[in-house]
């Protein structure tokens, strides 16, 4: 048997052993649902603090700052709530949730959060915080110690339950990074973006010649969209809505908390400071069942806007069987300061492509429930039409 590469994303084989390890621990059993082909799912634990701003903890245990003697003279929190029944967390405060997950890593390994798809396309903005830490999302080599979830409803006021994911966790052996000239060379193999126009027939991927690689795999934006689509290019949040219950499936009537963005004559569209739109990719990805991949922001447009928060894809993502090849990715889209004129086709983010330690027993898609196989341009699962 040929030796395991050291370098690579931990697939749900290795998870689970870790898990029966005692490397990854939790307060009540993890459950099979939280493991997904190159991720694990954290879930809120029994309290949230409501705080008066972010912070990191690089000076003190963070335990330490939740367990003064008196909390309300507490520098940093303003209140404790009980999650178990269900609480509200109200649209631009900070909330710090501690997570029922905790680690125990060997000295190989380190660890990448970031917010699920759905925790993203709410505008929710979450990040993950450890222990003795000058960042977020962001977990050493070796980390032991409890795991901690900075939450900020950005547009909707959200009402959150013990045992809700709404971030993700992917370990990391080595350096599984995909060189440029190694990401040519599985595109001309795997087929890794197609087109995505209603007029794209017979072979539908992308020549080499018009793929954009530099330490990563470059996608455009979407301003014509597609027929099916009823000429929607986007959606806009409205300013002013109800409370959304995250535990709710399929619930809400989309028109309620958002405005259809429909399809400009020049492909153009402007994006207003602090609004917040969802867009999707102009070309379809496919992540063969050996990689994962994760999404980041385009350099040239850091300064003005942000384009994701949810940005984790796991083996098997557009992979799928079927006449259409490839998945959009869909964009949250934030932009600050000043206006932001986008056009149709302009380069807007990236995508990184990185090697599995290991195959995963499971790939994205349809038959591990997942909730945006194969999707368009998608809201999140919370929504109904």
């Amino acid at each position: 048997m040929a030796a395991t590469p050291k370098h690579g994303i931990l697939p749900d084989k290795h998870l689970k052993q870790l898990i029966q390890d005692g490397a990854i621990n939790a307060d009540s059993p993890i459950g099979q649902n939280q493991i997904q082909p190159a991720s694990l799912d954290l879930r809120l634990g029994t309290k949230a603090y409501r705080l008066l701003s972010s912070f990191l903890p690089e000076r003190s245990e963070i335990s330490a700052r939740l367990s003064v003697p008196d909390l309300y003279q507490s520098d940093l929190v303003m209140y404790e709530m009980d999650l178990t029944q269900g609480a509200i967390l109200e649209k631009g405060h900070v909330y710090l949730v501690p997570l029922q997950e905790s680690l125990a890593l060997p000295p190989t390994i380190r660890g990448r959060a970031n917010p699920k798809s759905s925790t993203g396309r709410l505008d929710v903005f979450t990040r993950v915080i450890t222990d003795l830490n000058v960042g977020f999302d962001e977990i050493r080599p070796g980390y032991k110690g409890p795991l901690y979830l900075e939450i900020v409803p950005r547009s909707f006021t959200i009402r959150v339950q013990t045992g809700l994911a709404l971030n993700q966790l992917r370990l990391v052996a080595g350096r599984p990074s995909v060189s440029d000239s190694q990401l040519k060379a599985l595109h001309r193999s795997a087929r890794l973006l197609h087109h995505n126009e209603d007029n794209a027939e017979g072979d539908q991927s992308l020549a080499a010649r018009d793929m954009r690689v530099d330490q990563g795999l470059f996608l455009r934006i979407d301003l014509k969209g597609t027929d099916d689509q009823q000429n929607i290019v986007g959606y806009r949040a409205k300013k002013n809505s109800h409370i959304i219950d995250l535990t709710k499936i399929g619930y809400y009537s989309a028109l309620d908390y958002w405005e259809p963005l429909y399809r400009h004559s020049n492909h153009t569209l402007l994006l207003e400071p602090e609004e917040f739109y969802i867009l999707a990719s102009k070309e379809r990805i496919n992540v063969p069942a050996g990689y994962a991949a994760e999404m980041v922001a385009y350099e040239a447009a850091c300064g003005e806007l942000r384009t994701h928060y949810a940005g984790f894809f796991d083996p098997g993502f557009g992979a799928g069987a079927g006449p259409r090849k490839g998945t959009q990715v869909v964009l949250e889209v934030r932009p600050h300061d000043v206006p932001f004129l986008i056009h149709d086709g302009q380069t807007f983010f990236k995508v990184l492509y990185e090697k599995m330690l290991d195959t995963p027993d499971e790939i994205y898609g349809s038959t591990i429930g997942s909730n945006y196989h194969q999707q368009g341009l998608t809201l999140s699962k919370h929504f109904k039409w």
